[in-house]
């Protein structure tokens, strides 16, 4: 993706904008647009940046048994994979294009209360 398609991964979006992609589980996944989706179980360890300069992605896992992310790539913290149920869940990547890393921020889990 080019820097001058920038808005399809804003979060201000109109029709005229490219509708989510659905990504099966992979290690590295190359969005083109602000809400993806993943299918599948394996661990993402790299985003490929769509743009150049500091953005946000939101990633949702449609899989109850997806594996969460690692830190073997461009991803600074890991989530805790065990027995979370991850599907459903919104899940914010910031990317820092100093550091050239993703700042996640994990969805959560609610718990009985």
């Amino acid at each position: 993706m080019s820097d001058l398609d920038f808005q399809n991964i804003s979060t201000v979006q109109s029709i005229l904008q490219p509708q989510p992609v659905t990504f099966t589980a992979a290690a590295t996944i190359a969005p083109t647009t602000f809400v993806s989706f993943i299918a599948g179980t394996t661990a993402l360890a790299q985003i490929t940046p769509p743009v150049t300069g500091a953005h946000m992605l939101a990633i949702i896992a449609t899989s109850t048994n997806w594996s969460g992310c690692v830190t073997t790539g461009n991803i600074i913290v890991a989530s805790i994979t065990n027995s979370t149920v991850w599907n459903n869940k919104l899940n914010l990547f910031v990317y820092n294009p100093i550091t050239a890393k993703y700042y996640p921020n994990y969805a959560t889990v609610a718990t009985n209360v």
